[in-house]
């Protein structure tokens, strides 16, 4: 979804002239903000297109991630895709259920004596967002069609039974 999208939605659920008058700009430029940018004249670069310029600019992900916390977020960037065709679901899947398993073990550990220190809940912190990464890199692959054929052992496959039609009345 495009910047100006984005905006012409949500000002779909607010008052485009209370958002002009709390920031202190026109009405016109609210509106412009939610039109697509063109040669002609139409829209105008728009304050999500702005912060997405600044982090680029400066490369630094503190600026997302203080908008995240302001939205009572947390920014997780996403995996690079590594999806490979002839990647195997079932491993991926093992990787996923270590990755918690490991999550798991380091919240039992900080939990033992009845307290979690600053180190722990970074710690912690940090293997929830591996976590996430690797639950998105496996999505995406689902995504990329990567999973779609699952090899199976043709002497296992039994005959489709024929679907039973029923009515919803």
């Amino acid at each position: 979804m495009e910047s100006h999208e984005v905006l012409k939605h949500a000002f779909d659920k607010s008052s485009p002239k209370q958002v002009a008058s709390q920031l202190g700009v026109s009405l016109s430029l609210v509106y412009k903000w939610a039109q697509e940018q063109s040669d002609s004249g139409s829209g105008s670069r728009n304050p999500l297109d702005r912060v997405v310029e600044l982090y680029k600019l400066t490369g630094d992900p503190r600026i997302l991630e203080y908008i995240c916390e302001q939205c009572d977020g947390y920014f997780v960037r996403n995996p690079i895709s590594r999806c490979e065709k002839g990647f195997q679901v079932l491993p991926a899947t093992n990787e996923i259920v270590g990755q918690f398993s490991s999550l798991l073990m380091r919240i039992s550990g900080a939990a033992q004596d009845n307290s979690i220190t600053n180190d722990e809940a970074e710690d912690i912190r940090n293997s929830w967002d591996k976590l996430k990464g690797y639950g998105e890199g496996f999505v995406r692959c689902c995504e990329e069609g990567d999973f779609e054929l699952m090899e199976e052992d043709p002497a296992e496959q039994k005959p489709a039974e024929p679907e039973i039609r029923r009515t919803l009345y």
